[in-house]
């Protein structure tokens, strides 16, 4: 996944990470730990919790990387679909739209899988 392509904000992560001690390395590791391995919960359907949590907040850069990352986990468009409609079910309209974008996300093409915050 690349980047700069969710959000150029990206352009400066290394001089954030300085600035803060390292502590999007840090997030990542929680990452790795809670979201993205298998426990009793599959990675893909912590990924989904992940993405349905950027759609309520409203994150497109969080929304954009994690929907690319369910598809890399294996999550199916069927999946996908109805993780949308719970999305769109409890945000209404607003809800909706969010996770239209998420939808459009999950069907873009990006290189690698970066996470969306190191």
């Amino acid at each position: 996944m690349n980047l700069k392509k969710i959000d150029p904000a990206f352009d400066i992560l290394k001089e954030f990470a300085k600035a803060t001690k390292g502590s999007p390395k840090d997030i990542q590791k929680m990452r790795e730990k809670n979201i993205y391995s298998d426990g009793a919960l599959p990675a893909k359907v912590k990924v989904i919790f992940s993405l349905l949590w950027s759609i309520s907040t409203k994150c497109e850069p969080c929304i954009k990387y994690y929907a690319q990352k369910a598809k890399e986990l294996g999550v199916t468009e069927s999946e996908m679909g109805e993780a949308m409609a719970v999305a769109s079910t409890m945000g209404g309209c607003v809800g909706e739209m969010w996770a239209l974008k998420a939808f459009k996300a999950f069907h873009d093409e990006n290189e690698s899988s970066e996470s969306c915050c190191v």
